[in-house]
């Protein structure tokens, strides 16, 4: 599953109603294309795409001031916000993703309910010991390797590695949403702006 539709739909989702270069820029202060497929072109192209889905609602606004084009606003539908909390839901129960999905899904965790995150966390801690077993059954990393595995024995160990720590990152996080950590959907308003106003982007062409 494409993180790029979930980075899109909730970059939009934060302003309300936002055009292609807002959602650009939040993304690229985020970093989010360095850590997932969110290039230029494929933030463009999944705005459009998602308007010809009704995930988004596309509105044609007036040429500026300056003379310069008019610009697409687009704005999450009822579909769109349902496909929001899916795949945002998704990203962080999912253990078989790549990377860039539970990074992206961790960027909106505050879109959610305190409770309804932390339980989808410990969806994700349960998922991994799950793996970790299945991993584990015939092997033992706590033993030397078995000498038929060579260096194959190394993979195991890095699944093994992966479990834990992932695992001890969800746990960790369970607690400090458990502590009151973040202001979540439902507990008061907080800023909704990735940037804050009048910072620069910093990784803005120059």
């Amino acid at each position: 599953m494409s993180a790029i539709r979930l980075l899109v739909l909730g970059a939009v989702r934060q302003h309300g109603r936002a055009h292609g270069y807002m959602v650009r820029n939040d993304l690229e202060f985020w970093g989010a294309h360095e850590w997932s497929n969110a290039k230029p072109g494929s933030i463009y192209h999944a705005l459009k795409q998602l308007a010809k889905q009704n995930m988004l609602l596309a509105h044609e606004t007036a040429p500026s001031t300056a003379g310069g084009p008019p610009r697409t606003e687009y704005e999450l539908t009822g579909d769109g916000e349902a496909e929001f909390m899916r795949l945002l839901r998704h990203a962080l129960t999912a253990v078989d993703e790549k990377q860039d999905m539970l990074t992206s899904g961790v960027g909106f965790l505050v879109d959610l309910p305190r409770e309804e995150a932390i339980a989808l966390l410990r969806q994700r801690i349960t998922a991994l010991e799950g793996w970790r077993r299945e991993v584990t059954q015939h092997w033992s990393p706590d033993e030397s390797t078995p000498e038929e595995w060579g260096h194959i024995g190394e993979i195991m160990k890095l699944w093994v590695h992966n479990a834990d720590s992932g695992a001890r990152w969800a746990r960790g996080l369970v607690e400090r949403l458990e502590n009151g950590a973040y202001v979540m959907a439902g507990e008061g308003d907080r800023a909704r702006d990735v940037l804050p106003p009048g910072a620069p982007n910093p990784y803005a062409e120059k």
